[in-house]
């Protein structure tokens, strides 16, 4: 095993999160982080975090192996400052970037924090939608799709989505939770087609999360350049009626 030193960046929700995570040869990991539930204040903050964990690491970031970031989906704006502040970092550093999807990475914290073993992540989308993920937890203990993420009505979420869900649970054993804010908003209609056995409505993806399924993304040899730093909105609809667009 080869040792990976990873600066992971979170924004897609109204949390704020960096992780410098540490893997050294041996398998031994160290993680130093910072994390704030700081609505439309991640513009602000992202940067000065990252010198925060940089200095207490005693680190630049040209000593790094690669930047990972949460890709979305999310909150539109959040997802643009992780996908351009990594980006720009990279560059500067020529570092290449990991992309990590942030409802993977949800579901990552349910099985760090809980134990779960199957994770529903849904974000609250706005226009009475969501976004919603199906992940369950690999040999590896990492969180791992079902099913391609999806976005849609909370009560209208496709069938195959619904059905690959219910059979992974049904067929497997461990716990099976739901988090994010989509079940804070729309938990009675999702909780009839996805059963849960536990809810974890005001738990968001974390840096930390980010940088442990990054990790094995680099072990498997597929970081990106930094110009493919790019954000996943899943509702190229919207996106095409932002301001600017």
């Amino acid at each position: 095993m080869t040792g990976i030193t990873l600066l992971a960046l979170e924004t897609a929700t109204e949390h704020c999160s960096v992780a410098l995570w540490q893997r050294d040869a041996d398998g031994h990991v160290h993680v130093v982080a910072r994390r704030l539930h700081a609505p439309r204040q991640q513009t602000e903050l992202i940067l000065p975090m990252v010198d925060e964990v940089l200095s207490e690491s005693g680190l630049v970031l040209g000593q790094l192996t690669a930047l990972a970031y949460s890709c979305g989906p999310g909150a539109f704006t959040g997802v643009r400052i992780a996908a351009a502040v990594a980006q720009g970092l990279a560059m500067g550093a020529d570092l290449p970037v990991v992309p990590v999807g942030s409802l993977q990475t949800l579901a990552q914290a349910t099985h760090r924090q809980f134990g779960a073993c199957f994770a529903l992540a849904a974000f609250d989308a706005r226009m009475q939608e969501v976004y919603a993920g199906a992940y369950a937890v690999d040999a590896s203990g990492l969180m791992q799709a079902l099913t391609p993420d999806v976005a849609g009505a909370s009560d209208k979420l496709p069938d195959d989505f619904r059905q690959r869900w219910q059979e992974a649970v049904s067929s497997g054993s461990g716990l099976a939770v739901a988090a994010g804010s989509g079940w804070a908003t729309y938990a009675d209609t999702l909780a009839q087609a996805l059963p849960v056995q536990h809810i974890y409505a005001e738990l968001a993806p974390d840096a930390e999360d980010v940088a442990l399924l990054a990790s094995a993304l680099v072990d498997a040899g597929r970081a990106v350049a930094p110009e493919l730093a790019l954000p996943v909105y899943l509702r190229n609809d919207v996106w095409k009626k932002l301001p600017g667009r």
